[in-house]
């Protein structure tokens, strides 16, 4: 039967057990790390924040409190070390500035980078917090209270931001399908 994350959790706090951080680390990297790259918009900067996510998971995992899933916990962490590499680093404004031009023409034998490429894009043309909100409850699976957690906004506001977001989302790619 396979161990809760709640249970890997309780392990590493007892007895600082690297395999279960390791068992923790292995079932939600992909999760924190696409996260993050939809949140940066670049691969190699999420790369970085997601090391920096463990990390600080590692060092602070007495403060998991089985309160939500832990998947939630990381992720909250996770999207703090975004805000604070957001708030250091003002370059990401001009990343963004520029996903936001128009696409080069892609060569179509890459049809799958093409796409992620547009959906960084459209991504993009949201505001942080639509962008986060959008990002936690459809990239990372995450509940509407859950991506309540993380970000500190209110419920209401995540809702909101989430469905303006998708909103938004649906016209930038109605407006590239029309163009076309």
């Amino acid at each position: 039967m396979a161990v809760s994350d709640e249970e890997l959790a309780a392990r590493v706090l007892a007895n600082a057990d690297r395999r279960a951080f390791g068992e923790l680390v292995g079932r939600h990297q992909r999760i924190v790390r696409g996260m993050l790259a939809r949140l940066c918009g670049n691969s190699a900067d999420a790369d970085d924040l997601a090391q920096d996510t463990f990390v600080q998971a590692w060092q602070r995992i007495a403060t998991y409190r089985n309160e939500g899933s832990f998947k939630a916990w990381l992720c909250k962490i996770a999207y703090s070390r975004f805000l604070m590499g957001a708030r250091k680093d003002r370059a990401r404004g001009r990343l963004m500035q520029g996903l936001r031009a128009e696409p080069p023409m892609l060569d179509q034998a890459e049809p799958a980078r093409g796409v992620g490429l547009d959906l960084d894009r459209a991504l993009a043309c949201l505001g942080d917090e639509e962008r986060a909100c959008v990002v936690l409850c459809f990239a990372s699976g995450l509940s509407h209270a859950d991506a309540s957690a993380v970000t500190g906004l209110p419920l209401g506001t995540v809702k909101s931001h989430v469905n303006r977001g998708r909103a938004k989302l649906k016209d930038w790619f109605d407006r590239r399908e029309s163009a076309a």
